[in-house]
């Protein structure tokens, strides 16, 4: 532990907080004090870089806060969702490039430009059209200097989960009209691939296993998408049921004092369903 400031012993928090007219101006300065002289070591090492896994960290809290339907949680997740965006803001601020003030009037200014239906004089009387009109603006905005148009996958971020990343890229060339009729014209490409992977399997040829494999999961996110279904949180529920019947497994083992590595697959498989049978 650091080495208490002894003229501040007296005060309160609230004595220690930066007095300030608005909220947002009040986390903003106690960022900047972490960061500043006599600030938190911990805070002064941190770079844009090394904070990377804590924004992920923190938006996928907010994610759990929402499914559990707890408001106060889902505030205090947001809470710190907004720190990282005002820490990476202070570190910009420190290298004179931009600050928070600036976040704001960025993203304010996209909204206004990217709503003319509500802003502007253009008609949007459906989602989809509002879909349709954001991304041509956005094309427009990234295009290069020559007039030439960016691609509307160009803004998928590599750095999503795989499934993800697949249902965002699929979701932009469908508004676009690049889609599937319907769900089962989609699944039909799943049985496709499927058979495409058997194939593939038989060859042994490991490289071709693994793109047929990809194809295969692609297709299936597809199916997830037109039957608006998330395939990652499909695909969290899942594991975590499998986690849950194969604790009831391990539990099952330890009460008759056997390790799991001397039971059969067999003996395992039934007490997997013995779990289904209790709902787990």
């Amino acid at each position: 532990m650091a080495d208490v400031d002894r003229s501040r012993q007296g005060e309160t928090t609230e004595e220690c907080m930066p007095q300030c007219g608005y909220p947002a101006d009040k986390l903003v300065k106690i960022m900047a004090k972490l960061r500043g002289p006599g600030g938190c070591p911990w805070d002064h090492k941190q770079t844009s870089s090394s904070l990377k896994p804590y924004v992920i960290e923190e938006a996928y809290e907010v994610v759990e806060a929402i499914d559990s339907g707890d408001p106060s949680l889902l505030c205090e997740e947001l809470g710190d969702l907004l720190l990282q965006v005002v820490f990476h803001c202070q570190i910009a601020d420190e290298d004179g490039v931009f600050d928070f003030n600036d976040v704001v009037e960025a993203i304010s200014a996209k909204l206004v430009r990217r709503h003319p239906h509500v802003f502007g004089d253009v008609r949007a009387d459906d989602a989809g059209t509002v879909l349709r009109n954001w991304e041509r603006i956005k094309q427009r905005e990234k295009g290069s200097p020559s007039g030439e148009l960016a691609s509307i996958l160009d803004e998928v971020p590599q750095y999503l989960p795989a499934l993800m990343q697949a249902a965002k890229i699929q979701d932009k060339a469908s508004r676009v009209g690049f889609d599937w009729e319907c769900a089962e014209d989609a699944s039909a490409k799943v049985w496709e691939e499927a058979d495409e992977l058997k194939e593939a399997m038989a060859s042994g040829e490991k490289e071709r296993i693994g793109e047929e494999l990809g194809d295969l999961l692609f297709a299936v996110v597809n199916v997830a998408r037109l039957l608006d279904i998330d395939p990652e949180e499909a695909l969290r529920r899942t594991n975590s049921k499998f986690a849950s019947r194969f604790k009831f497994i391990e539990h099952r083992a330890d009460e008759s004092g056997v390790a799991l590595e001397e039971m059969t697959f067999d003996e395992m498989d039934a007490i997997w369903d013995e779990a289904k049978g209790k709902g787990l």
